[in-house]
């Protein structure tokens, strides 16, 4: 009798200590999954407000006209190699096959490094005049490209045209006024230039590298640009898609990169944007 009365407390003993490891390790657990999914919530999305810093000078490289391989694909590869961020503000007619459709897949999945941003559905036809004379038709074509592919911020490039819409004011060229006033209802914001790295004659790059990064310098240090301390670039992708300017492009970026108070990013982080 008196075995059994031992046997039965050390049954009991083990079912406790079982008992209590279990519930250790499920609150262990518990908390590694609360800690993991912390860590997911934490994770940059398109469009998050990011602390930028005051003693730092931001470049927003932005290139236009995505999907343009072989430059679409240079570009991508001398940002990943140089490590700085970009923005590629796309055109969705120019996805007329499977590999430029998997470029902009690419952009689309590669923030925080690469923002896919809105550069129309046609570019205009290159009709800017038309275009922009047409509000209507204008937004749909701006639409399209957003819902097509799914773009996750509310940001456009006008194509051929410097105009800007931010917080409510609109400024630049006056032939898209109209079209500028329906995106800002709509919660857009529009984003010009600071400087151009221009095309010359057969889609070619016009300034050098050590041209381009002058100007750069340039117009950050005497405060030329439309927000203070941060500079739009606009190129485009096509500029860049032979060997020696796609070095160019690499040889630009380590310019800038000497002076260690540049830092490199994408436009959803403007100031005049960002926490919109």
């Amino acid at each position: 009798m008196l075995l059994n009365k031992n046997i039965a407390v050390a049954a009991c003993s083990i079912a406790t200590i079982f008992a209590f490891s279990a519930c250790k390790n499920g609150n262990k657990n518990a908390a590694n999954s609360a800690k993991d999914s912390s860590a997911v919530s934490t994770v940059l999305k398109p469009g998050s407000t990011i602390k930028l810093d005051s003693t730092k000078k931001y470049v927003f490289l932005t290139w236009d006209d995505s999907p343009q391989p072989p430059g679409t694909s240079n570009v991508l590869r001398v940002f990943k190699e140089q490590g700085v961020k970009a923005t590629f503000f796309s055109v969705g007619a120019n996805a007329f096959d499977p590999l430029r459709k998997r470029i902009l897949d690419t952009l689309h999945n590669s923030y925080p490094q690469f923002l896919m941003a809105n550069h129309s559905w046609t570019h205009a036809s290159n009709k800017y005049r038309w275009f922009y004379a047409h509000p209507d038709s204008a937004l749909n074509d701006f639409m399209r490209m957003q819902n097509t592919y799914n773009i996750d911020v509310k940001i456009i490039r006008l194509p051929g045209m410097n105009s800007w819409v931010l917080n409510k004011e609109i400024s630049g060229q006056k032939t898209p006024l109209q079209v500028c006033q329906r995106l800002d209802s709509l919660g857009y914001s529009v984003i010009g230039w600071d400087v151009e790295w221009q095309q010359g004659k057969g889609s070619t790059p016009v300034q050098s590298a050590e041209a381009m990064a002058n100007m750069v310098k340039t117009k950050l240090a005497n405060g030329e640009t439309k927000a203070q301390n941060a500079i739009v670039i606009l190129s485009h992708d096509r500029l860049f898609g032979k060997p020696q300017y796609a070095d160019s492009l690499a040889k630009f970026i380590t310019l800038l990169k000497q002076d260690t108070s540049i830092a490199f990013e994408t436009i959803d982080h403007y100031p005049l944007v960002q926490g919109k």
